[in-house]
């Protein structure tokens, strides 16, 4: 884009009537740093609040300086300590109700929920996965009243004339009155669509009311085998999942799982299980072709537990390899290797990576200018993103690492006593 517009890439070519360049969003949230050479200023967070304050600065001072005590806001060239800004109370977070439609018939130009009101049922999750930076940027997990949800649905349609609804959320299926919200909007007229939903938060109800309402795919993340899964603080029992898919079978839904290869202690014989684990599944389903698996590498994620693992591209290929030749018959998809490479470095990268990035504007990076980039940090580490607080105590971090190792389970803070991660004041 600053090409595009004949911008100077980086912020110390760039001269006064140039415009601020900003970013924000969970990539930009958790590690700012590779982009630090070509960003003015980053939005830690979640931006209604710290826009508001940064717009009234703007219109009285474009000097750096003094967006300083905005809460939220990181200026590499300060490199100050900033904490992540995050919204309280979803009643009064900024809800769409008049969002932007493309009326072209070119998938090109459409976006991936195109034609669909999105709901924001919530923010944040507290469940725990350590892979995920979701369970932890944006803690506590905050819900939208389910009256409010409807309403907000409502003036969607009135402005828009859509009727399908997609409801979105780190933790869909862990919202408090999904039943009530999934009744209220079907009452309404609304056809519903969920993204992947909690396999042990989903009951048979639930299943039957989306069925009613228009739904023809659920989508379900698994994530490996039992013991695989514990690694990661998802400690679902097989019976669990088998009991859901049967459920969904029953109503004739197609359904959609989502795997990952290369958790930390992953053997080829766990992928060879793996592999049998699949065929099962797909096996309950009248026809093969209506479960569809994706599989994906693990890509270790600043401010989570795994951050200071490293991305094995060699052994996440050959098990790739593996799972596509011996699920050939199945309807599967992997995910690139070298792509999960990527997107490792430039999610736990130092500022070394914009140089890489730059370069890309010209000619893609060979493989082997990538391996370069790999980072090999140690649990005392300092981090790159170290001046980025989040609200999660680095101390809760190593914790969770240490416990990764040993398979034991944390235990989900909504239902259990708090564990002191560091996110709110219990």
């Amino acid at each position: 884009m600053l090409n595009d517009a004949e911008i100077p890439l980086k912020r110390k070519d760039r001269r006064k009537d140039d415009p601020l360049i900003i970013a924000g969003g969970p990539c930009a949230t958790a590690n700012p740093i590779p982009l630090s050479d070509y960003i003015d200023i980053f939005i830690i967070g979640e931006g209604e609040d710290t826009l508001k304050q940064f717009l009234n600065n703007y219109d009285k001072n474009k000097n750096l300086e003094e967006y300083l005590e905005i809460p939220g806001v990181y200026i590499p060239e300060f490199d100050n300590k900033t904490k992540i800004n995050i919204i309280e109370d979803m009643d009064n977070a900024y809800h769409i109700t008049n969002p932007v439609l493309s009326e072209s018939d070119d998938e090109e130009y459409q976006s991936v929920f195109n034609n669909t009101i999105m709901l924001n049922v919530s923010r944040g999750c507290t469940r725990g996965c350590r892979f995920c930076m979701s369970s932890y940027l944006y803690r506590p997990m905050r819900q939208t009243s389910y009256k409010k949800l409807i309403d907000i649905a409502i003036k969607n349609r009135e402005n828009t004339g859509l009727n399908k609804i997609t409801l979105i959320g780190a933790a869909v299926s862990d919202y408090n009155d999904l039943d009530k919200l999934i009744d209220g909007l079907e009452k309404e007229g609304f056809q519903i669509s969920t993204p992947s939903l909690r396999i042990e938060s989903i009951t048979k109800e639930t299943l039957e009311t989306l069925k009613r309402s228009g739904l023809k795919t659920i989508t379900l993340a698994p994530e490996s085998i039992y013991h695989l899964r514990k690694v990661i603080n998802k400690d679902i029992l097989d019976e669990e999942i088998f009991t859901v898919i049967k459920n969904a079978v029953d109503l004739d839904f197609k359904i959609k799982l989502y795997f990952l290869i290369g958790i930390p202690g992953e053997t080829m014989d766990d992928i060879e299980e793996l592999a049998e684990y699949m065929k099962k599944i797909a096996n309950m389903h009248k026809s093969i072709k209506n479960v569809k698996f994706s599989v994906n590498p693990l890509i270790p994620k600043p401010q989570t537990p795994l951050q200071w693992e490293t991305y094995d591209f060699k052994d996440i290929k050959t098990k790739t390899r593996y799972l596509k030749k011996e699920m050939k018959k199945y309807n599967i998809k992997c995910e690139s290797p070298k792509k999960g490479l990527i997107q490792y470095i430039l999610s736990c990268g130092n500022r070394a990576v914009g140089e890489l990035i730059e370069k890309s504007l010209i000619k893609a990076p060979t493989l082997k200018e990538w391996m370069e980039f790999v980072p090999n940090y140690s649990i005392d580490d300092e981090l790159p993103w170290s001046n980025i607080d989040v609200g999660v105590d680095e101390r809760f971090l190593k914790i969770e690492n240490r416990r990764l190792k040993n398979l034991k389970q944390t235990p989900w803070c909504e239902t259990s006593p708090c564990y002191n991660c560091g996110a709110c004041e219990k």
